[in-house]
């Protein structure tokens, strides 16, 4: 059966909770055998709900959805090797978080939530905002005073209140873990329902390589949340026999706030790629064990980096924003052997960065 177990002390509970966190403190993750339907796939519409029964909500009247999914995955040459980008920009919202959004807000809705808070740099605050308006669903969204004025609007247009917390990211979120004393925390980091939602970038990936795992995946990494679900998404095809090895996982951080670095001692300092601006992950741990058991690595670009790659994605017809940049300048520093295929995600639209 479904169950929460805790990362901490290994307690256990119903998934159908209001709970956001174990009472010792620690991290809950989502126990749920996925299953796969190979054969049904070519009679479904091209949405991540697709995957139906590999994803935790046992009610379909719960589904809270946007038609979102299925993104291309397209070839493209950058400094003389091929890759493939995911084109995750293109979602409803306009970034990856809506994976996640639409599954953990599905979630809510079976639990009967009428008000919900959130914290975000900007893009899954504007997810869970889309999704809560869908869903009719109250919602606060706190960030950072930093965050870019177009996700700001974005993220009112849904008709969620915005707090702007001044500090860092991570004052960011105490603040709302004290507002979640009141209302339920629709947490992208916290909540794993959210995770069993991006997991879907594994299974678009595999049937869009015609039913193969990739060799390497590139992506930017701040709190975890696609690297993540790639993992559990990848490690669902495997335990079925539908692939044959676990794609080699590689984190993208910035060089101004790379806190899974081992030998990175540094103070954050202020970065372009503010999604992946994260210090204090609550998931490191979990992070790095999804990067070890992959035989992956971390990488780290810097903000000229970035903002090279930003220009080169342009410059082949692509607007994405800052964070998405840093896995393609990652993928010019990798050390890519012959005939090996990457996949990097482009994580967020362009348009979601201007202000910044």
């Amino acid at each position: 059966m479904p169950h929460l177990l805790c990362q901490s002390c290994g307690k256990t509970r119903t998934p159908n909770t209001l709970q956001w966190r174990c009472t010792c403190g620690g991290l809950f993750d989502l126990h749920f055998e996925a299953e796969l339907c190979v054969d049904a796939l070519p009679h479904r519409p091209p949405t991540l709900w697709r995957y139906r029964e590999a994803i935790p909500i046992e009610d379909d009247a719960h589904i809270v959805t946007l038609d979102e999914g299925f993104t291309p995955l397209t070839p493209v040459t950058i400094a003389g090797k091929s890759l493939l980008v995911k084109q995750d920009h293109l979602f409803p919202s306009g970034s990856y978080k809506d994976r996640g959004a639409t599954v953990l807000i599905s979630q809510a809705k079976a639990l009967g939530v009428h008000h919900m808070v959130e914290d975000s740099s900007g893009n899954a605050g504007a997810a869970v905002a889309a999704y809560a308006a869908r869903a009719e669903i109250a919602c606060d969204i706190y960030v950072p005073d930093s965050t870019s004025a177009a996700k700001l609007a974005q993220i009112q247009s849904y008709g969620a209140t915005l707090y702007k917390i001044s500090g860092s990211r991570e004052d960011t979120a105490y603040a709302v873990q004290d507002a979640a004393r009141k209302h339920f925390y629709a947490s992208h980091v916290w909540n794993p329902f959210f995770f069993h939602g991006t997991k879907t970038y594994a299974y678009e990936i595999w049937e869009q390589r015609h039913f193969n795992a990739p060799d390497t995946l590139i992506i930017p990494t701040g709190n975890g949340t696609l690297l993540i679900g790639a993992y559990i998404g990848f490690t669902d095809l495997l335990k079925q026999n539908l692939i044959t090895h676990l794609p080699k996982l590689i984190a993208v951080q910035s060089a101004h706030c790379a806190p899974l670095m081992p030998t990175w001692t540094d103070e954050p300092s202020a970065t372009i790629a503010e999604g992946i601006a994260i210090a204090e992950p609550a998931r490191a741990a979990q992070i790095v064990q999804c990067i070890d058991k992959t035989g992956g690595d971390i990488l780290t670009v810097d903000d000229d980096e970035t903002r090279n790659a930003q220009k080169i994605m342009a410059e082949m017809g692509f607007y994405i924003e800052p964070t998405s940049a840093t896995a393609i300048a990652a993928f010019v520093k990798y050390p890519s052997q012959r005939d090996e295929i990457v996949v990097a995600p482009l994580t967020g639209h362009g348009l979601k960065s201007l202000g910044k």
